[in-house]
């Protein structure tokens, strides 16, 4: 057998070296990369704003620092008239929770013995399954684990801090001289991949904000109805403080709804069946509203992204980044699907079988114009 020789050239060694030392260097790098991603998606959920103050003859940076300006007035308004409460409701659930929990192993117990399971391995199964330490246990390691991963990322919770705000200053900076960084960074690629880029900013940018844009606006609107429901309900007493954490939990997609749908039915289901029943009621008639309504007509028309993916980014980005990773990554994947669109699928050439399928006969014309004749 003849013996085959593998040779490598000099320029193809170089360029596997500086792949390998890139790529040393990005994760060397990773958390400038984390906060660069977090100041992009910043800055496409901004971008609309800025463009209807331009619209009005605004200067840009004028528009940039106004636009920031009222953020920060809003934020701290909305801190200011609800925060005290909100922190007074939240600290008053944790107090109340081992109570709750007790509450519900008795009641689950009761129902036990009604429908005839007086074994006692069951009971003691649903004593487990109600054990207080260990829910604590099991969600402060869950927690934990997801907060490491984005601490991990950020240097701690003074990092985490840190580097949101040095993302805000990013996203403003990429604002205010947005044309320059984007022609730029495109005249790195060489022709034509750079004018193809080029075109391709814009349809990105409106696809992330608008991604940002539709969760912010979806988990306000669930916020607020969660918080009115719980009171009409009897549950006036931690409504605001459930409707919070609802509403926050409610941008991650797919597992936000259920993680913050537990608190308000724990609560519930200590005050009584027919309280719980109609909180249940309550959040099941708002996941369908979200599901079926809110969702479709303010995510899914703009992100066009096949739900699956969307899962996998949130499965991906939690794995990886934690509870920043679920947010931040869905956006990117919605801005990736554009180049995937605009750059390779619309582009590719049709199979030669549809194409001569597709294409008329010479004979076949001939015979459409005798039937014609």
């Amino acid at each position: 057998m003849s013996e085959r020789k593998i040779t490598i050239s000099f320029s193809t060694l170089l360029l596997i070296v500086g792949a390998v030392l890139l790529l040393f260097l990005l994760w060397q790098l990773r958390s400038l990369l984390v906060v660069l991603m977090i100041a992009v998606v910043i800055a496409a959920t901004l971008a609309p704003v800025i463009t209807i103050a331009e619209s009005f003859r605004v200067p840009r940076w004028l528009a940039v620092i106004g636009v920031y300006l009222g953020l920060i007035s809003i934020l701290t308004g909305v801190v200011l008239l609800i925060g005290p409460t909100v922190v007074d409701q939240i600290q008053k659930l944790i107090r109340k929770l081992p109570l709750y929990l007790e509450i519900v192993g008795v009641l689950v117990q009761s129902w036990a013995v009604r429908l005839g399971m007086t074994e006692p391995q069951v009971l003691e199964q649903l004593n487990r399954l109600f054990d207080l330490q260990a829910l604590t246990a099991w969600a402060f390691r869950s927690s934990q684990e997801l907060l490491i991963r984005s601490y991990g990322i950020t240097r701690g919770v003074i990092g985490g801090i840190l580097s949101l705000i040095l993302a805000f200053m990013l996203s403003g900076y990429m604002l205010s001289g947005s044309d320059k960084l984007i022609k730029g960074f495109v005249s790195l690629f060489p022709a034509p991949w750079d004018e193809q880029l080029l075109e391709q900013v814009q349809p990105m940018s409106e696809r992330m904000g608008s991604y940002i844009q539709g969760r912010i606006v979806v988990s306000g609107i669930l916020g607020i109805v969660i918080t009115i429901g719980l009171r009409l309900l009897g549950i006036s007493e931690l409504a605001l403080g459930l409707g919070v954490i609802a509403a926050v939990t409610n941008l991650i997609p797919f597992f936000g709804p259920v993680l913050g749908a537990v608190p308000a039915l724990i609560v519930a289901i200590a005050q009584g069946g027919w309280t719980f029943l109609s909180v249940l009621l309550l959040f099941t008639l708002i996941q369908n509203l979200e599901t079926y309504v809110l969702d479709p007509l303010l995510v899914g028309s703009s992100v066009k992204v096949n739900p699956l993916y969307q899962l996998l980014a949130v499965l991906g980005g939690a794995q990886v980044l934690g509870i920043l990773g679920a947010v931040i990554v869905p956006p990117w994947v919605a801005g990736a699907a554009v180049l995937l669109d605009n750059l390779y699928l619309k582009t590719k050439p049709l199979p030669v079988s549809l194409t001569l399928t597709a294409t008329p006969s010479l004979a076949d014309s001939h015979k459409s114009e005798k039937n014609q004749v």
